[in-house]
């Protein structure tokens, strides 16, 4: 706390990323980070852009249209329906400053007023947002099983923002399911926001449903699926309306969130979908080995969707089952909180990676 620090500063909670270890004797299976690395293709085309130089001495193209161009080519869509971003997480916070109105903007009592809505249990960083712009939220709660009821969302709300798969439980709803909670926004003018960080691995995207939904927008991460985290890369897909509230917001801060070389390594990997379908095939493959071989020792594992699994096991706390494996040289996620204090979120690594956390939970079984 500091005297120097103004209300908003002093008031939010900042986001908490998963602990980068600099000891790399551990293995890495807490921030969902894909365990192989880029296409070749990505390579090359930064060291193309740093081969000469001169790409680094100009600012980057604004309008990111080569990188757009290469997502709409990917995903069926417009470069106009395409907006570029310092990974997901900067779409995300833009997203939230363009679509969802402030208290202090609204009239209490007023339509614009009604808190936004997202699961009691998903991505952390909403409620930060939500705080950061001052903007009132309420969560739905999770079934037991940690499935999202999208009927409970059918209330007056001033937008929805949900992650399919959800974060960290995995699970994943139909894209289908989506469509009337999508109406039903759009009748009282409000936005949809699918976060889609984890679609590659098994999930149906909302993208084909774009052209029939104004108000639904999509976020993407290339950072789990395209094994670029380090490269920063993210977009949105939606319609022209809603991307140009995302460039208006984005412009009153900085019109250059992309580098040159995230433009080029981004463009490259989106193109690059062979590639990247086999090594999220590689993926998908080690989690419901890991997720079978986990049920067979007595864990419960929530089907997952994404590329971690979230278990528990009986009898073993999650803070004990956390600490246990770190002393093992394996790095996972503990979300200490309410409902999730008993369980962990595994990142799905290599299968020489795999096999150690299983041989390490298999010893921790036996000794406990």
């Amino acid at each position: 706390m500091s005297v120097f620090w103004n209300s908003r500063a002093a008031g939010i909670s900042p986001y908490v990323p998963g602990e980068q270890p600099r000891d790399r004797k551990l293995i890495k299976l807490n921030t969902n980070e894909n365990p192989y690395p880029p296409s070749p293709k990505v390579i090359s085309a930064i060291e193309e852009i740093l081969s000469g130089g001169e790409s680094l001495r100009l600012y980057p193209d604004p309008l990111c249209l080569k990188f757009r161009e290469a997502v709409a080519d990917a995903y069926g869509v417009k470069p106009s329906q395409v907006f570029p971003g310092n990974g997901s997480d900067e779409v995300l916070a833009f997203a939230f400053g363009a679509f969802f109105e402030s208290s202090s903007n609204s009239l209490i009592g007023s339509a614009d007023y009604q808190a936004i809505l997202f699961p009691d249990i998903t991505y952390s960083f909403y409620p930060v947002y939500a705080q950061l712009w001052g903007i009132p939220f309420r969560t739905i709660l999770l079934r037991e099983d940690f499935s999202i009821n999208l009927g409970d969302y059918a209330i007056p709300a001033g937008g929805v923002i949900i992650p399919n798969p959800n974060a960290p439980t995995g699970r994943a709803l139909p894209a289908s399911d989506f469509l009337q909670l999508a109406r039903n926004l759009e009748r009282d003018n409000k936005v949809l926001i699918v976060d889609e960080a984890y679609t590659a691995f098994g999930a149906e995207s909302m993208v084909p449903h774009i052209a029939d939904h104004p108000n639904l927008l999509t976020v993407h991460t290339m950072s789990k699926s395209a094994s670029l985290a380090g490269l920063r890369v993210g977009f949105a897909i939606g319609s022209e309306k809603l991307i140009e509230g995302l460039f208006r917001v984005r412009d009153s801060f900085n019109s250059y969130t992309m580098d040159a070389l995230a433009l080029a390594g981004g463009a490259a990997a989106v193109l690059n979908r062979p590639y990247y379908d086999r090594i999220n095939q590689k993926v998908i493959a080690a989690r419901e080995r890991t997720a079978a071989a986990l049920e067979t020792m007595g864990f419960e594992v929530i089907p997952s969707k994404a590329n971690f699994l979230f278990i528990t096991k009986p009898g073993i706390s999650g803070a004990a089952l956390f600490q246990s494996l770190r002393d093992k040289g394996i790095l996972v996620r503990h979300f200490n909180k309410h409902r999730t204090a008993d369980y962990l979120r595994v990142s799905i690594g290599t299968d020489d990676d795999m096999d150690a956390f299983l041989a390490a939970c298999k010893a921790i079984i036996c000794r406990s």
